[in-house]
Order: C-alpha cells, then structure tokens, then sequence
C-alpha cells in the first residue's frame, strides 16, 4: 500500500519570505542596462522607479544612502546603468530591485570597465613608482607617438621649437580614435622599442569625450607601455581627463604641452647647467693639478735625496710634460679668472666707495674740529670755576686769618683754647701764626 508525503502548507508571509531568501542568495548584484519610467522622489528621499526595455519591465529602489552618490538626477525616459540586488518587497510580494549604484549608460559602461581595468592592473603593480624610470636629463631625439594631422602633434612641435631647436623629432603615426586606434598605439611603442632610435617617448592625443579617448584604456598598450625600455609620458586628453595609459606610464602629463615642457630643457637652462659643469670640471682640474704638483714635488725630493740620475732624467722629462699641461691649464685658468676680473673690475668701478669716503673724511675732519673746540671751550669753564672756588674757600680759610695778624692758640693735649679758664697756671700752650709757632708757659690768667 502506498503512502503519499505529506505536502508542505506556507502561509503566504512565509512564502514571500522564503523567495525573497532564494532570489537574494542566488543573484545577488546585478548591472542592468534599462530605461527609467515611473521616476518618483519621495519626501523620505528614497527613489522609486521601474526599469523596463522594450519588452519588459521592473520595480527598483534606491534609498537615500545610496542616491547621495549618484551625480545626475534621474528622468523618465533616459537610459541608465544600475547595479542592483535582486530581492522581494513581501507585503505585495512583488519582486524588485534595491539599486546601490547608478549611471548614464554608456559613458557609465565604459567608466565601469575602466574602473575594473584600473583596480586589475593597480592589483598586478603596474602602476607602482618602484617600476617607473627616470627621465633623460639630455634628449637629443624625441619619439612622438599620435595622429600627424592632431592637434597635439602641433602644440608639441611649437613648444619644442621654443624651448629646443636641437632636439630632433621622430613620429610614429597612428589613429588615436576608433576601431583600430588601440591596436595601432601598441604596434607604435613596439615599433619605437625595437628601433631603439629615441631617447623618450611621448604618447598622446588632444582632448574628447571618454568613449573618444577610449584607446588609451586598452589592456594591451597598458603592457606594452609597461614593458617599454623607452621611458615614456603620456599626456591624453585635457588635465582633467585621466586614462589607464597615464597611470602606467613613467610620467603623466596634464596636456600635450605640458609633455614637451617636462621632457625638453629649454636651451638657456641647458646654457646655465653647462656653465655650473665647467665650474665644476675647472674645480676638478685645479685640485687634480695641485694633488699632481704636490705629488711631483715630494717625488723630486726623494729623487735628490737618493740620487738616481738614472731615474732623475726620466722624471724631468715627465715633469716637463706635467709643467705644459699645468701651463696650458693655468693659462685657460688665468684667461677665465681675467674675464671675471674684468667684469669684477667694472662692477666695482660702477659701485666705488671713493665719493662716500672723501665725504666722510671730510665730515671727520669737521666734527674733529668741532669737538677740539668744544673740549678747550669745557677746560677754559672748568678753570675759570676753579679759580672762583680757590678764591672763595681761601676767603674762609682760617690760614688768611692768621696772615692778618691772628693767631690760633692749642693746650697740651692740642685743643683750641677759647676762654682763660680753659688753661691753668704753669701749663704750657702753643700759638699758631701764619708761618710759625710759639710755645709759652702761662703765668696767670684773668
């Protein structure tokens, strides 16, 4: 007898449940390439709309979190590309798509697969500063690798001209636009590579729209930009478009001008390197002369103090060759430091102190005068009040009392004496006069 399973009963919230789980871990993201209709912004600021195509059609959501970073403002009609999570809105059950990520479609396609392309190569290290090379300082030919009739190839070529007339410049055409533009850019870099002809390449085009620039982000010339043994620039577009080619290249130019600035020295930056070189080298070759002249001397002494007449011979012919040498530098040296008197000379000419020193001279000469006049002027005062002082202190000095007659008496114990009672009968006093002293023995007093 055969038994038959019980069938599994959902309600419908669970059924909605379980498809809403099934949709999610099965699909997860999605890009879609749709149009938009039935665009609504609600006063939350989520967004609500359906994507559909010419047969179909499909809810979406994209909630404020997301929308914040979408550049644009959707409108009905316009043709986006979303990326999405399938998933169930269950109190309809309806299916629908929660949108994280939106942009105009075709230029969006193609800025996802850049972004992919980039994220792919960053990964691999192509875009790492430890594989880029270093510019030549000195370029004597230049590879330009662009369409001839660009306007790029113009602006390199009038920048050249100005800054460079000497470099030389080879130019590898190719289509820089279209079907066969990537294809062509590679076979170039090889082609330079393999000749071997140029000391830098520079790979570039004028400005356009992302899909025109499109070329530039082709993986291929991305490698074999990377494997060139050229040091390479790439300058594309204006200083705001970026492409795959800038990011691998040695150095990124902002715009083809830009390029030809940084890969060429101008011919006076290339005037003022060569002096501060022969600076250079002239230090070089004096100290190389004075290390051999020393040199020279020390083994000239040796050779006197051992007497090898043999080996003295030899050494004053090599000696009369180091004196030329040195006689043909120190004439080179003499020639060079006379060209800088001379202009020293005529600085200094231009610049002398005489005028300033003489009218200094003269004002020391004058302040001199002056200062010899105000000292005996300070020294005639000075005098003239110590003569009234002498005359003042002598009028109350007690020495021109005793020149008029007086005199000063003082007892034994050298007191002046002011009163008779200050004395006493038998003692012995001294009077003082002008010029001499007298000495007594009192008799009385009263």
């Amino acid at each position: 007898m055969q038994t038959t399973s019980k069938p599994k009963i959902y309600n419908i919230s669970k059924l909605n449940s379980e498809i809403k789980q099934l949709l999610e871990g099965n699909f997860g993201s999605v890009w879609v390439d749709a149009e938009i209709s039935n665009f609504v912004a609600a006063s939350s600021g989520h967004w609500y709309f359906t994507l559909k195509d010419a047969r179909s059609q499909i809810k979406c959501a994209m909630f404020k979190g997301k929308n914040r970073r979408v550049s644009f403002k959707p409108q009905n009609g316009q043709q986006v590309m979303v990326r999405a999570n399938l998933s169930v809105y269950e109190p309809r059950g309806d299916y629908q798509l929660l949108a994280d990520m939106m942009d105009v479609a075709g230029d969006g396609l193609l800025q996802q697969q850049f972004e992919q392309l980039k994220a792919q190569l960053s990964a691999a290290g192509m875009f790492s500063t430890e594989h880029k090379q270093d510019l030549p300082q000195h370029i004597k030919r230049i590879g330009i690798i662009t369409s001839p009739t660009g306007a790029a190839i113009q602006d390199i070529l009038s920048v050249l001209k100005r800054r460079n007339p000497l470099v030389d410049v080879v130019i590898y055409p190719c289509q820089v636009q279209g079907q066969y533009a990537a294809q062509e850019l590679t076979n170039a870099v090889e082609v330079a590579n393999q000749r071997n002809e140029v000391d830098l390449l520079v790979i570039t085009r004028g400005g356009g729209s992302l899909e025109d620039m499109w070329c530039f982000n082709d993986e291929k010339l991305a490698h074999s930009i990377f494997e060139s043994k050229l040091p390479t620039i790439s300058a594309v577009g204006h200083e705001i478009d970026v492409t795959i080619s800038d990011f691998v290249a040695d150095y990124r130019a902002p715009t083809p001008s830009a390029a030809a600035e940084v890969a060429v020295s101008s011919t006076q930056e290339q005037a003022s390197r060569l002096v501060h070189l022969s600076q250079q080298l002239l230090g070089l070759v004096k100290g190389e002369l004075h290390s051999k002249t020393s040199r020279l001397q020390g083994l000239y002494t040796r050779l006197v103090a051992q007497d090898p007449k043999y080996k003295v011979v030899q050494q004053a012919q090599y000696l009369d060759e180091l004196t030329a040498r040195l006689h043909q530098a120190a004439m080179r040296l003499i020639t060079t430091k006379q060209t800088n008197f001379s202009a020293l000379s005529s600085r200094l000419q231009q610049q002398s102190p005489v005028h300033t020193i003489a009218a200094q001279t003269q004002r020391h000469q004058q302040l001199h005068i002056r200062l010899t006049q105000a000292m005996n002027q300070l020294r005639a005062n000075k005098e003239a009040r110590l003569h009234s002082l002498l005359r003042e202190m002598n009028s109350v000095s007690p020495l021109a009392t005793l020149e008029r007659g007086f005199s000063i008496t003082f007892d034994e114990r050298g007191e002046v004496i002011k009163s008779a009672e200050d004395v006493k009968v038998g003692s012995t006093i001294t009077s003082q006069l002008a010029n001499s002293k007298i000495t007594s023995v009192v008799s009385s007093t009263g």
